[in-house]
């Protein structure tokens, strides 16, 4: 992120996950009365959510390149976006069109909302050297059961229309938006203070190529003084970054960034296949009641949450470690589900693939945070999420093709699969794209060194 940033504070993205994970948790409470209102039937339903897909993928991968030149103002405006646009589905969300267009625009907001904030975690996390990521990600989770119980309790508890949960959500996205464009004023006149101390060139709007050496991969700059070293770091590599960029020498390397993608839609899929179908498998195979049922998606939501802030600390140190346990983890809950026959064991199970999936995500945007300078992070960010978002939209599908071929248990089983897929490749892969000395963005060379090494 460089457009007009410093150093991104970790609050920033703690504000930007917590109004994410409201607003769809209030969404998902407020399908049904949203599918009431409209009066459609579950075809027209799952027609009209396959919208949400194809508004936030294209969304997705033009958003990086808006986020790396006017960075965390970005994210303030999608947030905010979010929240009009939710209300606005809540509210023009009719029939099966006006539902249709309404969740593009919606898919489009929240796709574009996710890179941004997961921009502004990453660039948090290296910032401050602190595990911000999997915590952000551990605070999208928690607040995802808040706004779904609030929601479920405005709605069936106090009968209120479906918009009133949407304008609350829309006000907390609106507050979030105006804290983090708060940061980003606090963030940038920070950067200047360390441009002096570390007696760097300032520099505006874009790069200035005549006072920044040519090459930062064979340059180095002047001695740092030594209460300013680690902010420093940071602030040289926006300035060489952009100078690089100016030139046309900053190049992202594609390859990595779709290896770390892929992996992400592997465990995207995974944790998507148990979100969706938690409460079908409940009902269905276990004989659960509604309420009983209904408790699958939350326990795993919770689960997911707790697991992420209490592995928090990890970050991306063991990069390949957590993977590997994680999905193994992952693969286990999943087939003890698939067993299982009544309601303890399959919300065992559930809990126990909860934690596994927890991790994955956020463990990969860690290896991503730590290879990419600033000037990159929205590009490599998009990337990432945009492939790892492929593996969101065909979990549930997965499962359901599954299904129809042996039954739930046995879609249970090729789900392991996936899990067990996951940890087969997490070590190969990670060790292909992650190489001393051949980093991903060619204008943060010298700081991919240093990390190289402590990547598994």
């Amino acid at each position: 992120m460089a457009g007009g940033k410093g150093r991104v504070r970790a609050r920033t993205a703690y504000m930007g996950f917590a109004a994410f994970g409201a607003f769809w948790g209030v969404w998902g409470a407020s399908v049904p009365a949203i599918r009431a209102q409209a009066e459609l039937g579950d075809g027209q339903l799952g027609t009209a959510l396959l919208f949400v897909g194809a508004g936030a993928l294209p969304a997705m991968l033009v958003t990086g390149r808006a986020v790396d030149r006017w960075g965390l103002r970005v994210a303030a405006f999608l947030l905010v976006m979010l929240g009009v646009v939710g209300t606005l589905v809540a509210v023009a969300g009719r029939d099966f069109w006006s539902l249709s267009a309404g969740l593009a625009l919606l898919g489009a907001s929240s796709g574009a909302a996710d890179v941004a904030i997961n921009a502004a975690a990453a660039s948090a996390e290296r910032a401050s050297g602190r595990p911000v990521i999997t915590r952000a990600h551990g605070t999208f989770s928690a607040m995802v059961v808040v706004g779904s119980l609030s929601a479920g309790l405005l709605l069936g508890g106090l009968g209120v229309p479906v918009v009133v949960p949407f304008l609350l959500v829309a006000a907390a996205s609106a507050g979030a938006a105006l804290g983090v464009a708060a940061d980003r004023r606090t963030a940038s006149g920070a950067e200047g203070a360390v441009r002096e101390a570390a007696g760097i060139p300032s520099v505006g709007g874009s790069a200035a190529p005549d006072t920044v050496k040519a090459s930062p991969v064979d340059e180095k700059t002047a001695p740092v003084p030594a209460g300013a070293a680690s902010a420093a770091e940071d602030a040289e590599n926006v300035v060489l970054g952009a100078a690089g960029a100016a030139r046309g020498r900053h190049v992202v390397r594609l390859f990595p960034l779709l290896v770390v993608g892929g992996l992400g839609a592997l465990a995207f899929a995974v944790e998507n296949a148990h979100q969706s179908w938690g409460a079908v498998y409940l009902a269905d195979v276990a004989g659960a009641g509604p309420a009983l049922a209904s408790a699958g998606p939350a326990v795993f939501a919770a689960v997911v949450a707790l697991t992420r802030f209490a592995a928090g600390a990890l970050g991306s140190r063991y990069a390949t470690v957590v993977l590997i346990s994680g999905a193994v983890t992952a693969a286990a809950g999943t087939l003890l589900v698939s067993g299982a026959r009544s309601v303890p064991v399959v919300l065992l199970g559930l809990a126990l693939a909860a934690a596994g999936t927890a991790v994955l995500f956020p463990t990969l945007m860690g290896v991503v945070a730590a290879q990419v300078g600033e000037v990159a992070r929205g590009r490599a960010t998009s990337v990432v999420a945009t492939v790892a978002y492929l593996g969101f939209l065909a979990g549930p599908v997965y499962v359901g093709r599954w299904a129809e071929t042996t039954d739930l248990s046995g879609a249970m089983v090729a789900v392991a699969a996936l899990a067990a897929a996951l940890a087969a490749l997490s070590w190969p892969a990670l060790r292909s794209a992650v190489r001393t000395g051949s980093p991903w963005d060619h204008g943060d060379l010298h700081h991919a060194e240093k990390i190289s090494a402590r990547t598994p």
